[in-house]
């Protein structure tokens, strides 16, 4: 890799460090190319990425962002898997990790907050951007839903009586 290469790599991953919501480091040693496509094909259809990069230049884009205590763990050959919802990166990776116990996750970094292999977990436990949405869309319309059943409920009481009146006189 050429001097220009490598800044060019460094700047990409600044740019990264620097916009996504949450970075997830883990070791990948023994995994097989079909296992890194479908974890790279599983991160994306959640609105990732996943990165492998050398440590050196990773360490190198780091300086300067708010991520740059994941430093760290960079030992061995490690990928970054990132996205901007602080949810799905760490969700596909905690999902990848329990089917390959040759995939192993370090630890991360949401913002500056370094986080641990542990939080990394909690954090995938959680519910994500679109499902919280859903929730919040879910409580707001339960209401309107309420009062336009009980707007409607007198005629439609109004309704049955006439109702059984036409039934009973037939």
């Amino acid at each position: 890799m050429e001097r220009a290469e490598k800044r060019e790599v460094v700047t990409a991953l600044h740019d990264v460090f620097a916009k996504t919501g949450v970075v997830v480091v883990a070791h990948y040693a023994g995994l097989t190319v079909a296992d890194m496509t479908r974890l790279r094909s599983d991160m994306r259809s959640a609105g990732g990425q996943v990165k492998v990069a050398k440590n050196r230049l990773v360490k190198l884009a780091l300086e300067g962002t708010d991520a740059k205590g994941i430093a760290d763990l960079l030992k061995g050959p490690t990928c970054l898997a990132f996205s901007a919802d602080p949810i799905a990166a760490p969700k596909v990776a905690v999902k990848f990790a329990k089917g390959n116990e040759k995939f192993v996750i370090l630890g991360g970094a949401m913002g500056a907050q370094v986080l641990d292999a542990k939080r990394v977990s909690s954090l995938a436990s959680l519910p994500s951007l679109d499902e919280l949405r859903a929730k919040l869309i879910g409580l707001l319309q339960a209401p309107a839903s309420k009062i336009a059943r009980t707007l409607n409920e007198p005629g439609a009481q109004l309704a049955r009586v006439f109702g059984a009146y036409g039934n009973k006189a037939a």
